[in-house]
């Protein structure tokens, strides 16, 4: 959304969390590139881990969730394709979906070149056509936090119809403390002569907002162009869940056995970029 800095300095200063869309523009073509060229740095953790941080996750997962056996698995929002790719070498069957089109394509390209056994499809995956008879589910990095409670009990009824009886969920979820702490961050800024936002000289403000409530956070990013002075308005929620809160919705989609691990590695967490996670059975 295009604004001017006057729409700034008069919008609401409390947003109720999603009340300004899910306006992140992660299906734009260009954001989608930008974003792709973020996914594949090696110099942060912020869009995926770092290489060897993967290799570490996915020889858990393959080990701890599969038992060492090749399996059928739906990695939702599956990026550039990272873990499928190495889980594909493990002679899994893995399907992604993706709702940023550079890095489905990417993901393609890269499983034509080894003739690995993966099929990516540019998806919502709030649209739940996921198909079935998957042995594993798996949604990481926090992404299910941005879908409101509702939406994302949803999502959690369509894993278990995607799944074989037997089968597992696995969540990788920010904690309810990293959500809040995001939200009551102060306000910052930076300036780059190209970045995930624009591809030109600009400006990016950040604002963050804790909900108590609705146990949500909310940030902001205005981004405004170094020459025009014209502002490009985001915005994204995540919705903060207790440990307990997530066994409960996770039993109202009717799995059981439900089990969590301080990280993805199954490790003691080491930084702020390894996040809870729960598996569940079906």
């Amino acid at each position: 959304m295009t604004k001017t800095i006057i729409d700034l300095i008069n919008r609401n200063m409390n947003p109720a969390p999603w009340s300004e869309g899910d306006n992140i523009p992660w299906d734009d073509p260009g954001f989608s590139e930008r974003m792709l060229a973020e996914h594949l740095s090696q110099e942060h953790d912020l869009a995926s881990r770092k290489s060897e941080t993967i290799d570490q996750q996915v020889e858990w997962i393959f080990s701890r969730v599969l038992g060492s056996c090749p399996a059928r698995l739906l990695d939702l929002g599956c990026g550039p394709g990272f873990y499928t790719a190495r889980l594909a070498r493990k002679d899994c069957e893995c399907v992604g979906i993706d709702f940023s089109p550079a890095s489905i394509r990417h993901a393609q390209e890269m499983a034509k070149a080894e003739a690995l056994s993966c099929a990516y499809h540019h998806a919502d995956l709030r649209d739940g056509l996921w198909g079935e008879g998957f042995d594993l589910v798996m949604l990481i990095y926090g992404q299910f936090n941005v879908f409101p409670r509702n939406r994302g009990l949803e999502i959690l009824k369509n894993a278990y119809r995607a799944l074989k009886p037997g089968g597992f969920l696995l969540l990788e979820i920010q904690s309810r403390e990293q959500i809040r702490q995001g939200g009551e961050s102060d306000p910052g800024w930076y300036s780059a002569q190209s970045g995930l936002f624009s591809e030109t000289p600009h400006l990016v403000l950040q604002e963050s907002f804790w909900h108590e409530e609705a146990s949500a956070a909310t940030i902001r990013f205005s981004a405004i162009d170094g020459e025009t002075g014209r502002v490009s308005c985001h915005a994204l929620s995540n919705e903060a869940y207790t440990v307990q809160e997530l066994v409960d919705v996770l039993r109202l989609a009717e799995f059981k056995d439900v089990e969590n691990f301080p990280s993805l590695s199954g490790k003691t967490p080491a930084g702020d970029l390894d996040l809870p996670v729960i598996l569940a059975r079906k």
